[in-house]
């Protein structure tokens, strides 16, 4: 290692000399740094350094030929990163319109993976003066002193890994979570008690007429004639009959719209408040709806007269019997 160090101490100042000899004289500076890049008391093992050094008054228009240091400066120190050439002051020289002078810093990035101490190489710079004039700038050396880590070996223990460190929650990291969780639980009380009385409001709104009315309503559409001419019986009769079918299943509680004729009769019958001649009339209309809807049957202007009011009596007949049953008796 001291063999390698002495040979490229010699092959640089060899550089400097064979540079100078084609270019200019050398020049002795001083004024080379080694920073380390991490704030430690102790230069320990990967830790980085800049290694470069610092030129005062520099010229305007004065140029620099840095040696090349990509493949290291010497065992066990490696170079991280390239040159990096920085201003560090400027002066005007004179009045308006005079040269400036510069103070410039330059280094590289190094580090070492070994325990030790190494003289880093001295760091010849070629200057270039304006006006063609040029001389090697040999900069002293730096020493970089690497420790290692001290392991007290007759103390040491082998620890198992441990988990992760958890920390206690503070209120102030709670608190936007339980802002958050009352908003949303308050939002929806409010949405179901605007839902509440939106329903509230749309059924209490919405009146539902008794059951005779709708049925009334719906037979004064056929009253007249303009009903009665063959081709358009079927509506007539269908219209009448689908009526009290609705009728009776809202006021007997029987399933007449599903039911045929011979099965409605049957259930009014087992009932027994229907009166026998209005039960009788009522069953007609609906024995000759089935012949004219099913057997292309005509009926006269007789039977089509007669239809509409049967249906309406039977209506009004059945309503004021349930009003009757609903009124409580008067006690004396």
């Amino acid at each position: 290692m001291r063999m390698f160090r002495w040979i490229l101490t010699l092959a640089l100042a060899v550089l400097a000399w064979t540079s100078a000899s084609a270019q200019g004289g050398v020049v002795e500076m001083e004024g080379s740094f080694l920073k380390p890049l991490q704030p430690r008391d102790t230069a320990l093992i990967a830790d980085q350094f800049l290694y470069g050094f610092v030129l005062k008054d520099v010229a305007e228009g004065t140029s620099f030929k840095l040696p090349d240091l990509s493949k290291g400066l010497r065992d066990s120190v490696e170079v991280v990163s390239p040159w990096r050439v920085d201003t560090v002051k400027t002066v005007k020289a004179g009045k308006k319109g005079g040269h400036r002078i510069y103070d410039i810093q330059a280094g590289v990035v190094v580090t070492s993976f070994d325990e030790g101490d190494y003289e880093l190489p001295r760091l010849p710079v070629l200057r270039i003066i304006p006006g063609g004039s040029a001389d090697t700038l040999l900069f002293n050396s730096q020493t970089l002193s690497v420790k290692g880590f001290q392991i007290d070996t007759t103390t040491y223990v082998i620890h198992g890994i441990k988990g992760q460190v958890r920390y206690p929650l503070t209120f102030a990291e709670i608190l936007p979570w339980l802002l958050g969780f009352w908003a949303v639980t308050i939002l929806g009380i409010l949405a179901y008690c605007l839902m509440v009385m939106r329903k509230k409001n749309s059924s209490a709104g919405a009146f539902k007429e008794p059951a005779y009315i709708v049925a009334l309503r719906k037979l004064d559409r056929y009253r007249g004639n303009k009903y009665w001419a063959p081709e358009r019986q079927k509506a007539f009769y269908s219209g009448i009959t689908d009526t009290l079918r609705e009728y009776i299943e809202s006021r007997f509680g029987v399933d007449a719209v599903e039911m045929t004729t011979a099965e409605i009769f049957t259930e009014l019958k087992e009932g027994g408040d229907l009166p026998a001649d209005l039960r009788d009339d009522v069953k007609t209309l609906f024995e000759r709806a089935d012949m004219v809807k099913f057997a292309k049957y005509i009926a006269s202007d007789e039977e089509n007269a007669a239809a509409l009011p049967v249906a309406v009596r039977f209506v009004t007949s059945t309503y004021q019997t349930s009003q009757a049953e609903e009124e409580p008796e008067n006690v004396l």
